[in-house]
């Protein structure tokens, strides 16, 4: 019989305690405009701390890589870009009689870490990196396969 009061007394007990209401608290905060702003400053320091290959890399100067080509040994590509943010191309297609030359402005994607070179010849982004850069597919991602080594242009100055 005690068994039975105290297992009623036990069940009685789980059912009031899964019909217990909730209760919301509602506490409301007023912030200031600048408080604000540095929240937001805040939360934009956690994604993106500043520091990027514009900023913070020596990217000025000339560089060069040998590209590959279907119908030619190669093509000797010298890019030169300049701190006013300004730039340079010229390309040689080995074992032709076909050169390239461009100049423009240098815009920057991905927070300042993308170099894109847009002339009136080419349309070519690039990835700044320590004393180097490093070719791009159209989508703005790495060359993949075994010619990748290929798309590395190294810093001459």
């Amino acid at each position: 019989m005690k068994k039975s009061i105290f297992t009623f007394f036990v069940l009685g007990l789980t059912i009031i305690s899964c019909n217990k209401k909730e209760t919301e608290t509602t506490t409301e905060t007023t912030i200031s405009a600048d408080s604000t702003e540095i929240i937001a400053n805040d939360t934009l320091t956690n994604v993106h701390n500043g520091h990027n290959a514009q900023n913070s890399l020596d990217w000025n100067g000339t560089y060069e890589a040998t590209l590959p080509c279907a119908d030619c040994s190669g093509i000797k590509t010298t890019i030169t870009l300049d701190k006013s943010g300004t730039f340079k191309y010229a390309a040689e297609y080995l074992d032709k009689n076909l050169k390239v030359n461009d100049a423009g402005d240098i815009m920057w994607h991905d927070n300042g870490s993308v170099a894109h070179l847009k002339g009136k010849d080419i349309d070519i982004k690039l990835k700044v990196v320590e004393n180097g850069l490093v070719g791009l597919d159209t989508e703005g991602k790495e060359i993949d396969g075994p010619l990748k080594e290929h798309y590395n242009y190294k810093k001459l100055n």
